[in-house]
């Protein structure tokens, strides 16, 4: 069973760090300076944490000038297909539409191509063409 919460202490803040280290930066080669930005104060950071009571995914949203922006889905290699990823998914969209601020707005994400099947799942939809970002291709994702 994986558990999702929204984190609220430094130690947490560390380990989701270490999970988006662990993926995006050593895995798929992203450079330090592109996955740390100036929005990780304003985010809203979450932690999935496995039956063990280890860390094993994260994701944030934030607000953006264009709605809702979810992004840094991240899952620990170990933890693949086990369910993760909805749990942080689902966690995330529960989050925001609990959020009256994000009322009338359109949630929206930029999705590694082997995740948007994930996210249709959800009800996000594909817009416009592939892009690359940190060297990845990309879809838009969009929900109203």
């Amino acid at each position: 069973m994986i558990s999702v919460k929204v984190v609220e202490t430094p130690e947490e803040l560390k380990q989701i760090f270490a999970i988006r280290e662990e993926v995006f930066v050593k895995e798929q080669k992203v450079a330090p300076e592109e996955e740390y930005d100036e929005f990780e104060e304003i985010s809203t950071h979450f932690i999935a944490i496995d039956e063990s009571g280890n860390p094993c995914g994260t994701a944030r949203w934030r607000f953006t000038d264009n709605g809702m922006k979810l992004e840094r889905f991240a899952v620990l290699k170990s933890h693949r297909g086990k369910g993760v990823g909805q749990a942080l998914v689902k966690a995330v969209i529960d989050n925001i539409k609990d959020n009256p601020k994000a009322e009338g707005k359109k949630m929206y994400m930029h999705a590694q191509l082997p995740a948007v099947s994930l996210y249709a799942r959800f009800g996000f939809e594909k817009v416009g063409d592939q892009f690359e970002e940190c060297n990845i291709m990309h879809y838009q994702m969009e929900m109203l």
